[in-house]
């Protein structure tokens, strides 16, 4: 018995459902197995960045804090929202822009001692622009930063 072509139109039909639905599925993966979320370091202090994924951090290199190794091109500093300071290691060259008290975001994961091991580090690009993440941040710890909040805008 041959199916009529009514049923077979139904089947290519259910086939092509299933095949965008998984297609989706995989493409949903793959997209939340790249982004990288932004926490403050209050947010971490509290627990609520993760431990097994890269994310991003953002805040104000504290003064006084980077120590560069003579030896590599090892560099720690701390960094903070107001509130709270989180310690970065990055072994790289840090952008031109990078100084203390200038805000950063920097991309990396937390290691086992609560450091953040940045494998890149951004740096506002001029004395009028912070990062619209680390001036929400900044905001939301009650912190008053004399520069504008997103790109000069009021």
């Amino acid at each position: 018995m041959t199916p009529t072509p009514r049923k077979k139109r139904i089947v290519i039909v259910f086939l092509i459902i299933i095949g965008m639905g998984i297609a989706a599925a995989l493409i949903l993966t793959a997209f939340e197995k790249n982004l990288l979320y932004f926490y403050s370091p209050t947010q971490i202090e509290s627990g609520e960045a993760p431990t097994a994924r890269a994310f991003r951090i953002g805040g104000l290199v504290v003064e006084g804090s980077v120590e560069r190794d003579p030896e590599s091109l090892s560099v720690s500093f701390v960094l903070t929202d107001t509130i709270n300071q989180v310690a970065v290691v990055y072994d790289g060259i840090l952008p031109d822009l990078f100084r203390e008290g200038q805000g950063i975001v920097a991309n990396g994961k937390l290691d086992e001692n609560g450091v953040f091991q940045a494998q890149e580090v951004l740096a506002k690009h001029d004395e009028n622009y912070m990062p619209p993440e680390v001036a929400d941040a900044l905001e939301k710890a009650g912190a008053q930063y004399p520069y504008p909040k997103h790109n000069g805008d009021q």
